[in-house]
């Protein structure tokens, strides 16, 4: 199985749990053995990779910019891609520019996810039991991309993991 595949499943709980206006957001980084996976809860409508129009990356983050703020101080972000996202507003992010980021992200081997990937409006918190649906297509996305370490964010992410 591959990234790919999962993503399929992802969409079918985004019908049923997610926005219905919003696509799913994924992951990003390095696939492939990172060195870190950062794993947060959930995606919101901030995430300008989560409208339809949007034909690019479904990674995490994309348009905002307090997550690129810590990379960026643990070293996990180049100065110059930093001073972009930190120039523009959340909505001028172009397709070719998260690519750009994202690339960074791999460069410093680094994968970025949520356990829930059902994009919603805003913040609000999700009930444990929308996680533990997730939480199976989380652990063979794991096994797929094999990092080396994981932290996990978020008050429900840490116990359900």
């Amino acid at each position: 199985m591959k990234l790919k595949d999962l993503a399929k499943e992802y969409d079918k709980l985004q019908k049923k749990y997610g926005a219905k206006e919003l696509d799913s957001i994924y992951n990003g980084g390095c696939a492939i053995n990172p060195e870190i996976c950062f794993v947060f809860m959930n995606p919101t409508g901030r995430n300008i990779a989560s409208s339809k129009e949007w034909k690019g990356l479904k990674a995490p983050w994309i348009g905002t910019k307090n997550i690129w703020d810590l990379f960026f101080k643990i070293n996990l972000l180049d100065n110059d891609i930093y001073e972009k996202i930190r120039a523009i507003k959340g909505s001028e992010w172009t397709e070719e520019f998260a690519e750009e980021v994202y690339d960074n992200v791999k460069k410093h081997k680094y994968f970025i996810t949520n356990l829930g990937k059902c994009t919603q409006i805003d913040a609000r918190e999700l009930p444990n039991s929308i996680y533990k649906e997730y939480l199976e297509l989380f652990k063979q996305e794991i096994n797929i991309v094999k990092p080396k370490v994981i932290i996990l964010f978020g008050n429900q992410v840490s116990p359900l993991c």
